[in-house]
């Protein structure tokens, strides 16, 4: 597993040493070997995994081990017996499932064979683990039916945003109806994926380890029941990674964020119940001023963190912004823009984010309303700036709400697809 990680570490390092267009770019402060030194300062080992991960000229070697003389010492290796029968040229024994006999599609059913339409089992008793084509079609008609449709047409990436934490706890069956009611919107055309909560482990909705492990793993297991073969996403946020290797800052983090330490966290990962975690940037700015840590010392610490952990290798990670936006518009001047996009945007794209998710239209308690464009969806110089940065579209996400809409669903997703190339419709 180290020796995978190790590889996965060292080729995402690789690639994120270009890609980035010239005017997010930044000067060089090390890769691989370099991150660790920046880390620990010399100091002792405090992160193993630095010590035994291969940069990139140690990955050519493996490489090059592995294909000299026409890859000779892979042929030595010989291959995996993964014992299969090809029935068309062997016996097969009739010892385990199946007639023993090939057959092609078309043919006749074995003798014997009944199909009795038995709907499939349900963890949760007297849920339904399907939805129908009726209830398919009529999410297609809800808003969120419809931002799904506009943002397919317009070839962006889909997640269907939701919060299942609040039904869960209701009891199984508003939470059975309500994971019914996101399968049917994620059954729609050009959804990829269900993030199906947010601020895991933050807000106080869940008080114990072992409540979050379960809630994650109960309502994954009910998602994968009901909308088969789409990703599964959380949001959260672990203060503890913004510190580097400031041993009071992270005492402080763990104390106060009990259930955000990265031995709580990776367990979610590790267990195949979420295939994408997105970090919340909200406390980077901020939070780490006691111990003198700026935002972008304790954003890059984040990262070096990330990559030290190899959570790449088990989970996208991706992270969340919402520092462009501004109250009624962005204020932002052009070159102050220009500064936070590189910030904000090129910076986690170039220290390991999978995708950065920017909020660019949303509502606090006290009903004021931020955005990055203007009313009526009007240019700013913030929203000039991300239209600049068309070569990292795909890696770029925001979250769209269908009842809070400028001009009109379908007018608002399409302006949108102009800079990113994938969306969270919220449900």
């Amino acid at each position: 597993m180290r020796i995978r990680r190790a590889l996965a570490l060292s080729a995402a390092l690789t690639a994120l040493a270009v890609g980035l267009p010239a005017a997010s770019a930044f000067s060089d402060d090390g890769s691989g070997k370099e991150d660790c030194k920046n880390v620990t300062n010399g100091g002792s080992p405090s992160d193993p995994q630095c010590f035994w991960m291969a940069d990139p000229a140690q990955a050519l070697d493996i490489v090059r081990f592995w294909a000299k003389d026409d890859g000779a010492k892979l042929k030595e290796a010989g291959e995996y017996p993964v014992g299969w029968i090809d029935c068309t040229v062997e016996n097969c024994k009739n010892d385990g499932e199946g007639d023993g006999v090939a057959h092609d599609e078309g043919d006749p059913a074995p003798e014997g064979y009944t199909d009795d339409n038995t709907p499939p089992t349900c963890q949760t008793a007297g849920a339904t683990c399907s939805v129908s084509p009726e209830e398919i079609a009529a999410a297609a008609q809800t808003p969120a039916g419809q931002a799904v449709a506009a943002a397919a047409a317009g070839k962006m990436r889909v997640w269907i945003d939701t919060e299942l934490l609040d039904d869960y706890k209701a009891g199984a069956t508003q939470f059975a109806a309500a994971v019914k009611k996101v399968g049917a919107l994620a059954a729609q055309p050009g959804v990829v994926g269900i993030r199906f909560t947010s601020q895991l482990g933050y807000n106080g909705a869940v008080t114990t380890s072992e409540e979050m492990s379960k809630f994650v793993t109960e309502t994954a297991a009910a998602l994968h029941q009901v909308a088969p073969g789409k990703k599964l996403g959380v949001h959260t946020v672990v203060p503890e990674f913004g510190c580097g290797e400031n041993d009071p800052c992270k005492a402080e983090m763990t104390k106060k964020y009990p259930l955000l330490t990265p031995d709580k966290i990776e367990p979610l990962l590790t267990s195949g119940s979420v295939d994408q975690l997105t970090l919340d940037a909200g406390l980077l700015n901020t939070a780490y001023a006691t111990w003198k840590i700026s935002g972008a010392q304790a954003q890059s610490n984040q990262w070096v963190k990330v990559k030290a952990l190899a959570w790449d290798t088990l989970a996208q990670i991706s992270a969340e912004d919402a520092g462009l936006a501004g109250k009624d518009r962005s204020q932002l001047t052009t070159e102050q823009a220009a500064t936070v996009v590189q910030q904000r945007v090129a910076a986690p794209l170039k220290n390991g984010a999978a995708t950065v998710n920017l909020w660019t239209h949303w509502q606090d308690t006290t009903g004021g309303t931020y955005r990055v464009m203007g009313e009526k969806l009007a240019a700013t110089p913030a929203w000039e700036q991300l239209t600049k940065l068309q070569p990292l579209q795909r890696r770029l996400s925001t979250i769209f709400d269908p009842a809070a809409a400028e001009v009109g669903v379908s007018q608002d997703v399409k302006k949108l697809s102009e800079v990113f190339g994938q969306v969270y419709i919220t449900s």
